[in-house]
């Protein structure tokens, strides 16, 4: 039971930590694409979106080629915590927090931009600064975008493969997540067990998405 139960949770471990991160910094990063003016803006705007058309597997092997042994990253790592990046749930933390990027950047940068900037002006106006005007006009406004994307990346970390498997490959209780166990599953010809597996991280997706939609229904009648 152990044995079966441990790459879920570290799925569930995997992606809440991963949505925390991208909560953390995709925020203040959404903040700044939604308003700065820097001329090449697009280009960063275009290497977020990048996971969303990038194969799983090209995103991994770069990563790994990153973060790997022979990498300044992966050798510095390994000279302050005594351990790799590749190969370990840090590791995975990255590769997670990379791909999963867009899918929290995108919602948190669109409600942004949906503020009405006469409130800004109006908050600016009265001497407000901008932190002061971000926390209390902006956040509280661009709830359904900031829900809407923490509860997206949470989903699609759950079922990662493809970037899990080439930065972590398949370590169990380190590296093994539900995904990768339903291929070893799979290639063992252990059906049911890949079934188990597959149903419940089904489940387990239809009510995050039920829950975004039910979300954004209660707000689109309170507007």
């Amino acid at each position: 039971m152990m044995n079966f139960t441990a790459p879920l949770f570290l799925t569930l471990k995997l992606s809440f930590v991963t949505m925390v991160l991208l909560f953390i910094i995709g925020i203040p990063f959404a903040y700044w694409l939604t308003f700065s003016r820097f001329r090449w803006k697009f280009l960063v705007e275009s290497v977020v979106a990048l996971p969303l058309v990038l194969p799983p597997t090209v995103l991994g092997f770069y990563l790994l080629l990153a973060i790997g042994g022979n990498s300044f990253i992966g050798r510095w790592y390994e000279s302050v915590f005594n351990k790799t990046l590749a190969f370990s749930f840090q590791g995975l933390v990255l590769g997670s927090f990379l791909y999963s990027l867009p899918f929290a950047v995108q919602p948190f940068q669109t409600s942004f931009a949906w503020v009405d900037r006469k409130l800004l002006e109006a908050s600016w106006s009265l001497g407000r600064s901008h932190l002061y005007t971000f926390f209390r006009v902006i956040l509280p406004l661009s709830r359904q975008g900031i829900i809407t994307g923490c509860v997206l990346s949470f989903a699609h970390t759950l079922g990662e493969f493809g970037v899990v498997l080439m930065i972590g490959g398949n370590i169990p209780g380190i590296t093994k997540v539900a995904s990768v166990a339903i291929y070893d599953e799979v290639q063992s010809l252990n059906y049911g067990t890949a079934n188990m597996y597959a149903a419940i991280l089904l489940l387990f997706s239809f009510l995050i998405l039920a829950v975004v939609y039910f979300i954004n229904r209660r707000f689109m009648r309170t507007i």
